[in-house]
């Protein structure tokens, strides 16, 4: 029976140093002890990592890899941990989520132990031990250590903005690198510092609309344009938005098909978001707008010269801040021109109480009253019904999801209108996207941590209540 095709098993894109002399074979044997075998596009990578200069130092102190998901790339960095916990190195590997590094911790004990290492609880005095190591399973705060001459050791964390401080690594791992942040980049690049051979490997496939991450990207536009220094790069991708079920791309992009993937297991990956599959599967990097999500030339030519003429009830948006230090009101009513109107009321600390909220619900002509924010919309929604008034909407994350969707659509034909009410015009200029839910949907968050981006978030629901309601018609009886 003939061999399967495989996928491609050099990048599509790569920056690679000259070098003459790597460690590369040590560390693929290390792997392929385990009763595994790499693969030839890992080796190629591992060899490329870990190639070292006259001096013994690494000719890459940094090295980014980009690959579709469920390809195998983490498999490159367990094979670069391998070497290093058997060659005395101490290492941090941070990942965006706890699961994903704890995952990965479990992997490398895993390995060791498939290579003829014994894990023991805590290590005793007096006892020299050989293949043995000890494996700190506290969720979010594993540990594995070497124990005899080498010392190695892997600790495993989730990354923040102070993760990493004070401590020092010779390698650093920034897994699910399209989440990292410049703020965690501030916490964590000095962690290799004091180090005499440092290194910083980035893993991650290219980001999405809601990815936070904006370190990665950069790091890939410098480095293959060439201004970067001691960097490496490797990438599988397709350069433009591509035709999702050309299967010469699948193999062009997935250097592990017929290994991991299948043909079959992508036709069923085949969705109605082509951009999507562009770029989980295809590897495209999508060069998105890092600046608000809303621009302030955008927002500013849906301002009205004078106040237009409004029909009908108010719809009502409050929104607690997730912080719990908020909370804005705005409302939303029709024009008689088919646009709707929106304004904010006022955004107050959620110390203040709900005594200035309710004395607007309790004086204005209002038809519903959307509460989001689970810092207090159960509070308010118990003054409302006190005060005996119609029973507000709590809505589902479904609801805050199509809520967004309306509100960006509105944006897009200008059926959303405003006076240019500063502290709104700021709200809506400084902000970005967040992920909601599990199917892609958004919302807003602010750019700025001194601009309350409630302030919009409240907009957008009087928006959504007010896009949503049905005019009540009413009959005419002729005779």
């Amino acid at each position: 029976m003939a061999d399967l095709r495989r996928g491609r098993q050099t990048p599509t894109q790569a920056v690679v140093l000259p070098y003459s002399e790597t460690l590369g074979k040590e560390a693929v044997d290390y792997y392929n002890s385990t009763g595994r075998t790499a693969q030839e596009w890992q080796e190629l990578l591992i060899y490329d990592i870990l190639a070292i200069s006259e001096e013994g130092l690494w000719i890459h102190t940094k090295y980014g890899i980009s690959v579709p998901r469920r390809n195998g790339k983490n498999e490159v960095v367990a094979i670069r941990e391998i070497y290093g916990l058997l060659n005395g190195e101490h290492i941090l590997h941070t990942a965006h989520r706890t699961t994903t590094s704890s995952h990965a911790a479990r992997r490398l004990a895993m390995l060791l132990t498939d290579m003829g290492y014994i894990e023991i609880q805590r290590a005793k005095q007096g006892i020299k031990y050989t293949n043995h190591f000890t494996f700190s399973k506290q969720m979010g705060l594993e540990c594995i250590t070497i124990l005899g001459e080498t010392g190695g050791s892997c600790n495993f964390r989730t990354r923040s903005s102070k993760g990493g401080l004070g401590e020092g690594f010779d390698l650093l791992i920034i897994d699910e690198a399209q989440e990292y942040t410049d703020d965690q980049e501030s916490a964590l690049k000095y962690v290799v510092s004091d180090s005499h051979n440092p290194q910083t490997i980035f893993c991650g496939t290219p980001p999405t609309p809601v990815s936070t991450g904006t370190v990665f990207t950069k790091l890939r536009n410098k480095t293959l344009a060439g201004d970067t220094v001691n960097t490496g790069w490797a990438e599988w991708s397709v350069t433009k938005q591509s035709n999702i079920r050309d299967k010469e791309l699948w193999y062009e992009t997935n250097p592990s098909m017929n290994v991991i993937l299948t043909e079959r297991k992508i036709i069923d990956e085949i969705g109605s978001d082509e951009v999507d599959f562009n770029i989980q599967r295809l590897g495209l990097w999508i060069q998105y707008n890092q600046k608000s999500a809303i621009s302030k030339t955008e927002w500013l030519d849906l301002q009205c010269e004078t106040l237009p003429k409004l029909r009908g009830k108010l719809f009502v948006g409050i929104k607690y801040a997730k912080d719990n230090t908020s909370v804005a009101m705005s409302i939303a009513v029709k024009t008689t021109k088919g646009k709707i109107f929106v304004e904010t009321i006022d955004c107050r600390p959620i110390r203040a109480t709900n005594t200035w909220i309710m004395a607007f619900l309790r004086s204005a002509y209002i038809d519903k009253v959307v509460i989001d924010g689970a810092a207090g919309q159960e509070i308010l929604a118990n003054d409302m019904k006190r005060a005996k008034l119609k029973k507000p909407i709590l809505p589902t994350v479904k609801e805050v999801i199509s809520a967004h969707t309306l509100f960006e659509q509105g944006l897009e034909e200008q059926t959303i209108c405003h006076m240019g009410q500063p502290s709104l015009v700021q709200s809506a200029s400084n902000c970005e996207k967040r992920g909601i839910g599990v199917s892609g949907g958004f919302g807003y968050k602010s750019l700025k941590e001194e601009i309350d981006v409630s302030i919009l978030e409240s907009v957008v629901l009087a928006y959504w209540a007010c896009k949503e309601s049905k005019e009540k018609r009413i009959q005419k009886i002729s005779y």
